[in-house]
């Protein structure tokens, strides 16, 4: 028996048993589905991050209050750090000169924008932040312009908007040079960003931004910001970073041998921990998948004992006009292998369609890593050679005689 006849029987078997084959293949479609399903969720998420991140550049990192990244409770120690300040973005300006950029950046959230009779939902970000905010957050003016070193200094009631809120308050008219109102406050548009879309299904346009003296004006001091910093190079960056270690340790009094009150976040730390994070999900999408795919072998195995049993008398004849043990041997491995290669097929459609599903909801962009559907089909392959092999080997040793005595 070639191996065309021997596929040829494979898909014979299936199509008279459709609903065992059905259920037999079932743990190896759910695993391979898992591994192709959450293997491209992870890689779309990589690639967007690592986009998203390097617009802003090499050179910029963040100093605040809280870990940029927070799993479980936040421990009482960052609660009980004292809040970073405006002075101490000044004093960062004077005292740090390998800081090329720095901005100040204050936030609030849940906040509604009215436009005459039109308001937002209550999901905006109001941010406060100086002249060099849109070059340290890697963000651009689509229209308009953005505020002034002057309108800063004279906490001018100015404002840029993004994207969201044109759409909602201006779906047909220029917004430039229109007045709206956040928390009653009137706020001139004089520009607005560039669209970035969604990021884990959360907007990143839907957000203002206006002059730091003016959201202290408008929500008081009476909070912990951010302090963006530019290195003039990427190749300075550690250098700056350090420098702005010392000189805020200096300014909050951070004894010498302790460690210090705030933290500093470069884009590269941010990636690291989310990436160790869909590292933690791999190892469940691999668990998983393992698990499926042993229930999905014992199946395989199960059923082929079945069908060696069911077939003994086929057995028989087929020996008694001349097949051999490797004849035998071979039907039933291809077989096991042709279903266990049906199942990884069909979890291969399944997890492609589940990685795009997601990947659109969250609005990550569509990426599916070839090597996974590769991997899978592997799995199956070794599924259905580890546990096809004892039931054919079981087929193969029957003696000719007894099988055709068998009722």
């Amino acid at each position: 028996m070639n191996f065309e006849e021997g596929i040829r029987l494979a898909f014979q078997t299936v199509r008279s048993n459709k609903l065992r084959t059905v259920l037999t293949t079932l743990g190896i479609v759910i695993g391979v589905m898992s591994v192709i399903g959450m293997m491209s969720i992870i890689t779309a998420l990589d690639k967007y991050m690592t986009n998203t991140f390097s617009a802003i550049g090499g050179s910029t990192f963040w100093i605040q209050k809280f870990p940029a990244v927070q799993m479980g409770r936040l421990d009482h120690k960052y609660w009980n750090r004292k809040d970073l300040t405006f002075q101490h973005a000044e004093i960062i300006e004077k005292r740090a000169p390998l800081a090329f950029k720095v901005s100040p950046e204050a936030g609030t959230y849940g906040k509604i924008v009215k436009y005459k009779e039109e308001s937002t939902n209550p999901n905006i970000g109001v941010y406060g932040g100086d002249e060099d905010w849109l070059e340290v957050n890697g963000r651009y003016i689509a229209e308009g312009r953005f505020f002034t070193a002057q309108e800063i200094i004279h906490r001018q009631n100015v404002v840029v908007i993004g994207a969201d809120i044109v759409d909602k308050l201006f779906p047909f008219k220029y917004p430039v040079g229109e007045f709206i109102k956040v928390d009653n406050v009137p706020l001139e548009i004089i520009g607005v960003l560039d669209k970035k879309g969604s990021f884990l299904g959360g907007s990143q346009d839907n957000l203002v931004a206006l002059p730091y003296t003016t959201f202290v004006k408008a929500y008081g001091r009476e909070r912990s910001i951010a302090i963006a910093v530019k290195a003039k190079s990427p190749e300075q960056i550690f250098e700056a970073m350090d420098q702005v270690e010392g000189v805020l340790r200096m300014a909050r009094k951070v004894p010498p041998g302790t460690e210090s009150d705030f933290e500093i976040i470069t884009a590269d730390s941010i990636m690291d921990t989310l990436k160790s994070l869909t590292g933690f999900v791999f190892i469940a999408a691999v668990v998983i998948c393992g698990i499926s795919l042993l229930v999905g072998g014992i199946g395989i195995m199960n059923i082929m004992l079945v069908s060696v049993t069911e077939r003994t008398r086929e057995i028989g004849i087929r020996k008694a006009i001349g097949a051999k043990k490797k004849h035998i041997l071979s039907q039933f491995m291809t077989e096991a292998i042709g279903i266990c290669l049906l199942g990884g097929i069909i979890g291969v459609g399944l997890g492609v369609l589940i990685g795009l599903l997601i990947s659109a909801a969250l609005k990550l962009p569509p990426t599916i890593p070839v090597w996974s559907i590769f991997l899978g089909m592997g799995f199956s392959l070794f599924i259905g050679v580890v546990f096809g092999t004892y039931p054919a080997m079981k087929a193969a040793k029957l003696d000719p005689i007894e099988a055709l005595r068998y009722e």
